[in-house]
C-alpha cells in the first residue's frame, strides 16, 4: 500500500498566531499563514500546534476552492482526521473542531501574502475583542499599515520624529463579557455528503459577572474621530466611524483606546451610563 503523501515528509513549523487568553468576546482565534495550498503539506503541523494549546483535533473545516485535492483524511501521529470542504466556508477561515466540543476559527493568510502584511493580519486575528471577520481582514490590516505610513511621512515632513506604531490595527473588546458577538462566522452549511461542524460551545470560565460598583461610561464617537483627524490619522478616524458604536464603552473598548493612544480623560467628561 502506499503510503500517503504527509506521512513521507515531517510537517513545517506553522506560521501561526493564538489569541492567549481564549477570550469570549473575539470574532477569531487567530491566524495561520501557510506556505502552499497542499493540504497534505501544511496540516499536520497546524494540527499538532492546536493540539498542544486547545486539545486533540478530530475534524477540520476548510474552503472547498483554495485547496490542492481536496483529501477527506489526513493521519496526524497515529489518528485519523476528516477533512470537510464547503462552499460556503470563506477562503480566509479554517475551523478546527476539537475532541472536546470546543471549535478553533483561525484567519487563513494566502501564501503569497507580502510578509509585513501577513503578520499584522495574524496579529490582529490574535487580539482578544477584534471587530474584523475573515474575509476582511487582510483590507484592514493593510488600511491600518497604510495609514502608519502616512502618518509618519506627515509627521517626518513637518520636521517631528515619528511616534512607534502597534504592530495590528486598532482592536478591542467590544462584547459582552463571556459571549460570542452575533456576528462571528456561523458553521458553513454542508455540502452534499458531509456534514456541518457543531455549534462552538459557550467558555462558561470566561463568563463575567457586573458589579454593582462597576458603571457604564461611554465617549462620543465623534470625539474620538476629532482627535484622530487632528493628529492626521484619517484612516484611522475612518475605521472608527464605520466600526464603532456612536457611544463608545470606555471599559469594553478599553484595549481600543490603549491601541489608538487616547486617553479618555484627555477627550473630555464621558457620559455614565
Amino acid at each position: 500500500m502506499t503510503p500517503s503523501t504527509n506521512a513521507l515528509a515531517p510537517p513545517s513549523t506553522p506560521r501561526l498566531r493564538i489569541e492567549p487568553t481564549r477570550s469570549g468576546r473575539t470574532l477569531l482565534d487567530g491566524g495561520w499563514w501557510p506556505r502552499s495550498t497542499d493540504p497534505l503539506a501544511e496540516l499536520p503541523g497546524l494540527v499538532r500546534a492546536i493540539d498542544r494549546l486547545r486539545g486533540p483535533i478530530v475534524r477540520l473545516v476548510l474552503n472547498a476552492d483554495t485547496w490542492d485535492g481536496n483529501p477527506r483524511s489526513l493521519a496526524v501521529d497515529g489518528r485519523v482526521l476528516r477533512l470537510g470542504y464547503f462552499t460556503s466556508q470563506p477562503a480566509s477561515l479554517l475551523t478546527a473542531i476539537c475532541r472536546n466540543d470546543d471549535r478553533v476559527d483561525l484567519l487563513v493568510v494566502p501564501p503569497e501574502t507580502e510578509a509585513g502584511l501577513a503578520e499584522a493580519a495574524m496579529a490582529l486575528a490574535a487580539t482578544a475583542g477584534n471587530l474584523v471577520h475573515a474575509p476582511r481582514l487582510l483590507t484592514a490590516a493593510g488600511a491600518m499599515s497604510a495609514g502608519r505610513t502616512d502618518s509618519a511621512g506627515r509627521r517626518a515632513r513637518e520636521g517631528g520624529s515619528p511616534r512607534t506604531a502597534p504592530d495590528a490595527p486598532p482592536t478591542g473588546p467590544c462584547h459582552p463579557a463571556g459571549a460570542k458577538p452575533a456576528g462571528r462566522h456561523p458553521p458553513p452549511q454542508p455540502a452534499p455528503a458531509s456534514a456541518a461542524p457543531p455549534p462552538r460551545q459557550r467558555r462558561t470560565g470566561d463568563v463575567h459577572t457586573v458589579t454593582p460598583e462597576e458603571q457604564t461610561m461611554t465617549i462620543a464617537r465623534h470625539t474620538i474621530v476629532s482627535a484622530l483627524r487632528r493628529r492626521g490619522q484619517h484612516t484611522r478616524a475612518d475605521w472608527v466611524e464605520r466600526e464603532l458604536p456612536t457611544q463608545v464603552d470606555t471599559t469594553r473598548h478599553a484595549g481600543l483606546l490603549a491601541t489608538l493612544r487616547l486617553d479618555p480623560a484627555e477627550l473630555g467628561e464621558p457620559t455614565a451610563g
